[in-house]
């Protein structure tokens, strides 16, 4: 039985499984909401099997039709891979579980196509080890982003989608003319003959700077970050969980994939500069968030103030580093949707999302608030949770290392986190009467927010599997092997 496990080929089966259901819900709308969450198990289930493949096996390569690199296209899985898919599978399946009580039927419609796309798009970006490759699951994913943005339908909703439009159109094409640079000088473009061929030279250092430019506009770290606030205000609670929680990571594992294969041998002190947008990002993002006024704004800040933690890994440059950014990230990805999942349910059951007159609503919502109280518990990076993990790995590796100004920034965007969650949070003790006037909130929307909540929380305790998934293949040493 273990034998036929190991021959299956879980590594594609992540990509096929939604493109198949985004079609399948595009020909049957009457059954897209229970084909989608059917999809998001099945997906969850393929990637808990290609992690027990990786366990057995170490790091994988997949040819594509038979035919392997450099004529062929090459899928790779290895821990950072694992990790980054199983991330979307659970945030996946909550967003799927959220969204089938959220949309009416005519935008559900639109809806369960398009994630179902992205889905598919995130994964094989996730599983690529060719560069064009990446561009074209970048360019897919980008695309559905922008439409499930618009789906709101409102002015800001379609402004909104149209910047974001222009600007990943823009970071795509700088990171294409990065990787043409890369082909002209290498000859491939599969990254692990590319890290065995590169050496540095004029066109290479300009085909990093143009695929990390790219590459950190899709991102939204500061100051290139102005896209991503009215995006996730103005789209649906479960867009702007997905955006938050998976799809602007895309872009910034791509940069970290090909950071650890070839381009920190040529960066230098640009390792230092995206350290200090980093640290930007971390203050900017976090004065910003105080100073909103609408929930699902403060939300979106807070963001660009969390990217900013994983940028600080760059100039640290060590495997603690490495592995407190990406505990980060993962715990960052359920506590941010379940942010936008409990600001969603405030909307839908009170009508706005005002933070000044959030008292009468919030004490009718008591899971909805626990949700968000445990998320921000992540956020903030105080213990028990995979925040604080992330946060104390990071803060571990400055000190090791000697740069103990990262550690400085650590702290005080963890002072700044604190004061805008507790800005939200300190209504449910107001002595508000209680909203008469209200919606009907249904319970999967409460429990699916406070089930990724929960995650958030458990990955502080829990810390040994997630810890030993990056161990698989050596993503953070050694990078791709054949």
């Amino acid at each position: 039985m273990a034998l036929i496990l190991e021959q299956v080929p879980w590594i594609v089966m992540p990509i096929i499984f939604p493109l198949i259901g985004s079609m399948l819900c595009f020909l049957f709308p009457a059954k897209a909401k229970s084909l989608s969450l059917l999809t998001s198990l099945v997906v969850l289930t393929c990637v808990t099997g290609l992690g027990w493949q990786l366990k057995a096996l170490g790091s994988l390569r997949y040819p594509i039709g038979g035919w392997g690199a450099p004529l062929g296209i090459d899928l790779y899985a290895d821990g950072l891979s694992l990790l980054m898919l199983l991330m979307a599978a659970l945030v996946g399946l909550g967003i799927s579980i959220y969204s089938s009580s959220y949309f009416s039927r005519d935008k559900a419609n639109h809806f369960w196509p398009l994630w179902l796309l992205l889905c598919g798009a995130l994964n094989a970006l996730f599983l690529s080890a060719d560069i064009f490759n990446l561009y074209v699951t970048l360019e897919l994913l980008g695309l559905t982003a922008v439409a499930l943005v618009a789906l709101a339908g409102s002015a800001n909703a379609l402004i909104s989608a149209m910047r974001y439009l222009l600007v990943s159109l823009l970071g795509s094409l700088f990171y294409l003319l990065g990787v043409a640079l890369i082909y002209h000088s290498v000859g491939s473009l599969d990254i692990a003959i590319i890290a065995q061929r590169v050496e540095p030279s004029p066109a290479v250092w300009a085909a990093v700077g143009l695929i990390s430019t790219g590459l950190l506009l899709k991102t939204a770290l500061f100051p290139m970050h102005f896209w991503l606030p009215p995006a996730h205000a103005s789209a649906p609670a479960p867009v702007s969980a997905l955006m938050s929680a998976l799809v602007v990571k895309a872009s910034f594992y791509i940069l970290l994939r090909m950071w650890l294969e070839f381009f920190q041998t040529q960066g230098g002190s640009f390792a230092n500069f995206l350290g200090l947008l980093g640290a930007a990002a971390v203050l900017w993002g976090g004065i910003q968030a105080l100073r909103q006024t609408r929930l699902k704004l403060l939300i979106a800040y807070s963001t660009v103030s969390q990217l900013g933690y994983l940028f600080l890994a760059f100039p640290l440059g060590t495997s603690l580093a490495w592995k407190g950014a990406l505990y980060m990230l993962f715990s960052h990805a359920m506590a941010k949707a379940a942010m936008f999942m409990a600001a969603g349910n405030i909307q839908f059951f009170g009508g706005h999302d005002r933070i000044a007159e959030l008292g009468p609503i919030t004490q009718r919502l008591p899971l909805t608030l626990t949700a968000f109280a445990l998320a921000g518990i992540s956020i903030m990076g105080l213990p028990p949770s995979g925040g604080f993990i992330g946060k104390w790995l990071l803060l571990q590796a400055s000190i090791e290392s000697g740069q103990w100004w990262w550690g400085i920034i650590l702290l005080l965007g963890g002072f700044l986190a604190a004061g805008y969650v507790f800005k939200v949070i300190g209504h449910v003790f107001t002595h508000d009467e209680p909203t008469s006037q209200a919606g009907k909130l249904p319970a999967t929307m409460e429990w699916s927010a406070l089930g990724l909540a929960l995650i958030a929380v458990l990955l502080g305790i829990f810390t040994y599997w997630p810890l030993a998934m990056l161990e698989m293949g050596s993503p953070i040493g050694t990078g791709y092997s054949g």
